[in-house]
């Protein structure tokens, strides 16, 4: 890849070490389940990004693994708010700065709350989008986890 994207940058000026794996990507579905599975990649490394609206504390992101659903309601107990509801798909690029199925949790226009399945942290390494489509990370769940700031709970079903 010849352009790297801002979730690459910051990383590299954060002297996080990753690795940066590119696969064609499917408009139809995609999915990080689908992308796992037309890569060969163990289902429970994939982690989506998920951006959220929360009623008291505004924007927030979640991670979880791709093949689980969010908790809207374990979401907004865990970051502090009554309800929380995922954004509109269009408004997507407006508050990240990245497309759907190419948003990273790193290296968004803003930085936002970030949380993720407790299963996290009981990973190796995992993989998360690197900031546009056919493009993933694969990095240290640990360093994901500092670099990101990322609370960690329960917010799968």
């Amino acid at each position: 890849m010849e352009k790297k994207t801002n979730a690459m940058r910051m990383l590299e000026q954060g002297k996080i070490p990753y690795e940066m794996k590119e696969y064609e990507y499917d408009l139809k579905d995609l999915s990080g389940v689908h992308m796992a599975t037309v890569n060969d990649l163990p289902l429970d490394e994939v982690y989506k990004t998920i951006v959220l609206k929360g009623d008291k504390n505004g924007f927030l992101v979640c991670l979880l693994p791709s093949a689980e659903e969010i908790d809207l309601k374990k979401v907004a107990k865990l970051s502090g708010n009554k309800s929380v509801d995922l954004i509109p798909i269009p408004d997507l690029e407006k508050v990240t700065g990245y497309v759907r199925g190419g948003c990273s949790p790193i290296g968004m226009k803003r930085k936002f709350p970030t949380f993720a399945a407790s299963s996290l942290k009981d990973k190796e390494k995992v993989y998360v989008s690197a900031g546009k489509r056919g493009f993933q990370l694969h990095l240290k769940s640990a360093d994901l986890i500092s670099f990101c700031q990322i609370t960690l709970g329960e917010i799968t079903l």
